[in-house]
This record gives C-alpha cells, structure tokens and sequence, in this order.
C-alpha cells in the first residue's frame, strides 16, 4: 500500500515537473522570442527574463519561436555593374541590419532569415547598379563614396522596414575593374608611359644637344684662343730672335757669318744620308777652304819655259 502510494506521489511529481518545464521559456540578451498559438502571434518577448506560456505545444498550441536581437549581416560578392562611362566593374559589399520588428518579421517571411535576406539581396543588387550607373568609376575611389552607401541605404529602408528590420549599414568591401576592362586599363596605361618616356628621352637628347653645341663652341673658341696666343708667342719669340741676330751681327759680322755657315753645314750635311753636289770653289765651301773664309784661288798651269838664249 505505502509502495503503490509512493509510486503515485512520483507519478505526480514527474507530471507536475513535465508542466512547468513546458511552461517555461527562457530569453536570452541575444535572442527575441514569440509566442505563437494556433498559428497566431500572441506575444513577443523582448528584454531577456524567465517567461511562461501554455504547456505543450502540440495542436499548435503555444510555440516559441526565436529570432536574433544582435547586429546581422549578409554579403554579396561578384556583382557586375556598368559605370557612366559604359565600362563594366565587379563589385563586393556586405548589409549589417537588425530584426527590430519581430511580429513584422513572423508575419512576412515566418521568421525566416534567408528568405528575408533572400529579398534584400535582389533589392541591393539593383541598387548597387543604379548608383553605379549615376557615377564614374573613380567615385567608388573617391569621397563620394559614404554618399553613395547612403544612397544604397536609403534604397534598401523600405523593403526592410516591410520585412520588420533595420539597415545599420552598408558598405562596399571590393571595387575591381573586370578582366577585359583590367586589359584594356593596362594597355592604356602602359601607352601612356611608353608617351611620357618618349618625351623625357626626347626632351633629354634635347638637352644633350643644347649641351654639346655649348661644349663644341667652348672648345671652338679656347681652340682659337689658344692658336691666337701662340701666333702672338711665336711673332714675339721670332721677333726676339731677329733683333738678337742683328745684334749679333753688328757686334762681329765675321763671326755671325761663321755661325750661319756652320748652322748651315749641320743642316744640310749633317745628315749621312744626304749627298751635296757642288763645285769645291762654291761660295757655300768657303770656310772648308780658310779658317777666315777667304778663298784660295787656283794654282794657274805652269808657264812654257823661256827660250834659250842663242835658239
């Protein structure tokens, strides 16, 4: 008797405990939860806490449902857009929102996140190639950039507020051209510096030239500088010579004379290689003959005999 009473009691208990375990629902600081009855949203929970509803959920009765209270985000990579110019890029960037409607959020998608994100991508996709579509490359490069995400941003608020979020931000993680726009950006790059060298290397033989006709004319006129002072040296020097020669020959005419016959003799037989043709009687031998310089003369033939007396 006691056993089967004790039995009972457990029995109880364990139901009991069952109950409150599925009448207890717990929130945490990153979770929002709603409460769900008969397919019909009868609460949400906010703040986090303890919470209670209906035990069981069978017979869609009441269910939890939770959604995320943190900053969420999603990517799009490899988006193709046209700039003003007619030119293609690829583009990357990422949304961060937050559920901050979750009946909203449970009436329109049931909660689902990829779904929702599902419809925030298409409406991002076509933002990101309108805003393109208004600027030029160099604007994703540029400071028009924060307003360019604003523009996005702006664009996405409505469709997110119908799916009961928030966009908190938006932003473009890659701007790169495409592979053909890549080439073509290369090419034209590399035509503009093969320019800019041609006309530094024109502009240096430019230079080169400007320089070395300065050099030629320096030297040009220090080559004529120069011959001019020798000319001047050598007039002078020659000059200097001269008036020492009359001097010399006014002081002793003979010996002068002397000298000029024995600086002729070293020139012109000096040499052994040289041969003189000339008669020994020539004036140019005059001091082989006396050491004065006077010339002997001949002996004439002898005279004829003078007769005999009484032939």
């Amino acid at each position: 008797m006691i056993n089967n009473r004790s039995s009972i009691i457990l029995i109880v208990l364990a139901a009991v405990l069952v109950v409150v375990y599925s009448s207890v629902f717990v929130v945490n600081e990153r979770q929002q939860a709603i409460v769900v009855r008969f397919g019909e949203i009868r609460d949400v929970k906010t703040e986090p806490g303890l919470y209670f509803k209906l035990p069981f959920a069978f017979m869609d009765a009441d269910r939890v449902q939770y959604v995320e209270d943190q900053a969420l985000r999603f990517d799009l990579d490899n988006i193709r857009v046209q700039v003003s110019g007619g030119k293609f890029y690829e583009v990357d960037a990422f949304v961060v929102y937050r559920i901050a409607d979750p009946r909203r959020f449970r009436e329109t998608v049931s909660g689902d996140r990829e779904s929702a994100e599902a419809r925030l991508r298409t409406r991002l996709d076509a933002s990101l190639r309108r805003v393109y579509g208004l600027r030029g490359f160099e604007a994703a490069l540029s400071d028009e950039r924060a307003s360019m995400m604003r523009e996005v941003r702006a664009d996405l608020r409505g469709d997110a507020e119908s799916l009961g979020l928030n966009i908190e931000d938006v932003r473009i993680r890659r701007t790169d051209l495409t592979q053909e726009v890549s080439q073509q950006t290369y090419d034209r790059m590399k035509a503009e510096r093969l320019a800019e060298a041609e006309l530094i290397r024109a502009r240096g033989n430019e230079e080169g030239q400007r320089r070395r006709a300065i050099a030629d004319r320096q030297v040009v006129e220090i080559v004529a500088e120069a011959q001019r002072d020798s000319e001047i040296l050598r007039g002078e020097g020659e000059a200097e010579r001269t008036g020492i020669f009359a001097d010399a020959f006014q002081r002793d005419p003979s010996f002068f004379e002397f000298y000029r016959s024995m600086a002729a003799y070293a020139q012109s037989i000096g040499n052994p290689d040289t041969t003189v043709v000339l008669s020994p009687h020539s004036e140019f031998f005059r001091y082989f003959n006396s050491a004065d310089g006077t010339t002997t003369p001949p002996l004439s033939p002898a005279a004829p005999a003078a007769p005999a007396a009484g032939d």
